[in-house]
């Protein structure tokens, strides 16, 4: 995928099952959070990645862009990092 936002590239947001109050769980919260906590809250936010229909736009989005927060097509910061590197 091309960098920039047109409409094309930016449609597959519409259909990604992590919209709504479930996206709470892709990000880290505000406050600290202890390591059980964070991977219990990356499980949730992949389960529902398994799911979602438009999972490796979602990947492929993240890699292209280099998001550096969250779960993003059902991989972590690290897991995305190490992704890249290969």
């Amino acid at each position: 995928m091309k960098s920039g936002n047109s409409a094309r590239e930016i449609a597959w947001q519409a259909k990604a099952a992590c919209r709504g109050p479930q996206a709470r769980v892709f990000f880290p919260p505000p406050r600290f959070e202890r390591k059980d906590e964070r991977l219990e809250r990356e499980y949730l936010a992949k389960a529902i990645c398994d799911e979602c229909p438009v999972r490796s736009d979602c990947l492929d989005h993240a890699l292209n862009v280099r998001e550096q927060h969250g779960v993003w097509g059902g991989l972590s910061e690290s897991e995305r990092r190490t992704a890249a590197a290969v």
